[in-house]
């Protein structure tokens, strides 16, 4: 069986004991039914990660003792900043899970002309709380032992001005270029996908502007959130490590 992987947001060290919390207990004590005496990873999203030991369990929280740490990577060379029009419903979060699975670095979420998501602040930052679990929750399942940073939404036309970035694309089906004909020496990349209803011709001509080159992923539209994640996949397969 492969070996659980648990976040533990604190500082880790060689041979000390900790308790997890509520949640993560409840995880490996009852859902992958773990017993005391068994082997677990822990990591802090610092880097590596450390072998631990279930020692006991005490009112539903499992207490374990840290054996030794791996400095253990996974983390592509190629750095990808994944900027996402932001999507109905689900969405979003299916977005966020799997761009974490393929290796992103970074994330905002954008507030476009089309997009029909509103957030108040308050509900603005329980989707940040979210989509962290959620980036937390991929990154124990693929073996990431860093936590890809998740921006507050932005709005579009006020944040592309202050982009930095090495090579910026757009995501456009109606682009002359196809992004695997991109070529060069780099070592981070920016994405600009927009949400179900696309960018504006004006978004399309303000990026542009801002350096972004547009691209197409090929001759079939594809949804927002596949068309993100097929974009992560040809750039790792280009500059990263697929």
């Amino acid at each position: 069986m492969r070996i659980p992987r648990i976040f533990y947001p604190h500082t880790i060290v060689s041979g000390d004991e900790i308790i997890l919390d509520a949640n993560s207990s409840k995880h490996i004590l009852k859902v992958l039914r773990l017993n005391i005496g068994m082997t677990l990873i822990i990591f802090n999203g610092k880097g590596g990660e450390f072998v631990a030991t279930i020692l006991q369990v005490n009112n539903h929280r499992a207490t374990v003792k840290i054996d030794r740490f791996i400095a253990k990577e996974v983390e592509s060379p190629f750095k990808i900043h994944l900027t996402q029009g932001i999507g109905r419903g689900e969405k979003m979060d299916y977005v966020v899970q799997k761009a974490v699975e393929l290796g992103v670095h970074k994330i905002t979420p954008l507030f476009t002309e089309y997009c029909n998501v509103k957030l108040t602040d308050e509900r603005a930052q329980n989707r940040i709380s979210r989509w962290q679990t959620i980036m937390i929750n991929a990154c124990e399942q693929s073996g990431r032992n860093i936590i890809p940073t998740i921006e507050a939404p932005q709005n579009l036309a006020v944040w592309l001005p202050k982009l930095q970035s090495p090579l910026k694309l757009l995501l456009d089906h109606r682009a002359t270029k196809a992004i695997k004909t991109i070529s060069g020496n780099y070592t981070a990349a920016t994405i600009l996908v927009g949400p179900e209803g696309g960018l504006s011709e004006d978004e399309i001509l303000l990026a542009q502007k801002n350096g972004f080159i547009s691209v197409h992923l090929g001759p079939r539209v594809l949804r927002t959130e596949t068309a993100a994640l097929v974009a992560l996949s040809v750039l790792q397969a280009q500059w990263g490590d697929f």
